[in-house]
């Protein structure tokens, strides 16, 4: 086991004046579970792949323990990596897949054997060794995948997209048995994913990529009540953030009819207009207030959600919200919402959009 430090990495692609992935500073303890998200092109991808040793480094440090490896070739950083294609010799059986790593190692037979064996129990695998790779659905392959690494007992287990060729349903069981399989291996694991939603039921810390710089890195918790920046806040949480640039006056900021008091630290700090940011599940429907037209209305079974037009600042914006799953309104309905101070979240117009102090 071992815990990775990137120090001030940066990747620039032959070609390219900006930077794929920009003096990334990151420490992930022995044993984390670590992810790393964000949209396409953010570099997250890079990032694993540095680490894994497939893509050079063009400026600063990877350490994993005590160890740069920075310019080690891959097969001597003591990684193991799962891919988003699962990559298995289709003319192997999967006790042939999963061993052959250590075979090439001149592992002897028995502990191959023995390795695979164990793996394949903890995966529920026994009962398919003898099988190919096209006599297995997409859960089983990929659980081969995550069972060709676990028996190679690596120090780390890098994970790129390795759900995205699952259905809905079986992505939904099997990133809940990767983050089992995680806690109970207790490897340093770094996983990469697009899905914002698998990143914050996986993750012990969730970190954040944009345009190649790290944004934030922090537990789910943290970074859904508490986002650093506009691109965190509106990244993080499903249905996203809703948004608003609106001026401030006298310490007010006016949504509609929705007034919204800004703390004066903030106010201080964003002069003469802000960006206000109100989770969903933050607005209520009242009698009075901002006012809604609902365009579409979504049902969750446990849950309901409204996307409707409001007019903030003489702009007609989107709106989402959600609201009562057992009596919620119909399209074309007229709703009006209201949202306590405590639960507004007050962002810079300039810079990155940072957050504001309260």
């Amino acid at each position: 086991m071992a815990s990775i430090t990137f120090a001030e990495t940066t990747r620039v692609y032959p070609g390219s004046s900006v930077a794929a992935v920009d003096r990334l500073d990151l420490h992930i303890p022995d044993g984390e579970f670590l992810v790393l998200v964000g949209p396409s092109g953010c570099g997250k991808s890079t990032s694993l792949r540095m680490l894994a040793g497939l893509e050079e480094v063009d400026a600063g440090q990877i350490f994993i323990g005590d160890k740069d490896v920075t310019h080690l070739d891959p097969r001597d950083r003591d990684i193991a990596m799962v891919f988003q294609n699962y990559a298995l010799y289709p003319h192997m059986s999967v006790a042939q897949n999963m061993g052959f790593a250590l075979k090439l190692a001149r592992t002897p037979k028995a502990e191959i054997e023995s390795r695979v064996a164990d793996a394949a129990e903890l995966l529920g695998l026994s009962d398919f060794l003898d099988r190919k790779p096209k006599a297995l659905s997409g859960g089983q392959r990929q659980r081969v995948a995550m069972g060709r690494a676990i028996v190679r007992q690596p120090q780390v287990f890098l994970m790129d997209e390795p759900l995205s060729n699952l259905d809905a349903k079986l992505r939904v069981q099997t990133r809940t048995q990767i983050a089992q399989l995680q806690r109970r291996l207790a490897t340093t694991t770094v996983y990469v994913t697009h899905d914002q939603v698998e990143a914050m039921t996986m993750g012990d810390r969730v970190a954040v990529l944009n345009g190649g710089v790290l944004q934030q890195c922090d537990n789910p918790r943290e970074l859904y009540r508490n986002p650093k920046n506009v691109f965190v806040a509106g990244f993080i949480g499903s249905p996203a953030m809703n948004l608003y640039t609106a001026p401030v006056s006298g310490g007010i900021v006016s949504l509609g009819d929705l007034a919204l008091r800004v703390p004066r630290s903030a106010a201080d700090e964003a002069g003469s207009e802000l960006i206000v940011g109100i989770r969903p599940e933050h607005f209520e429907v009242s009698g009075a207030g901002l006012r809604v037209e609902v365009d579409v209305v979504e049902e969750l079974g446990s849950e309901a959600f409204i996307y409707g037009r409001a007019m903030i600042g003489g702009r007609e914006e989107q709106l989402v919200t959600r609201v009562d799953w057992r009596r919620p309104p119909a399209k074309g309905e007229v709703i009006y919402v209201t949202v306590t101070e405590e639960h507004v979240h007050f962002f810079a117009t300039h810079g990155d959009g940072g957050r504001l102090p309260r």
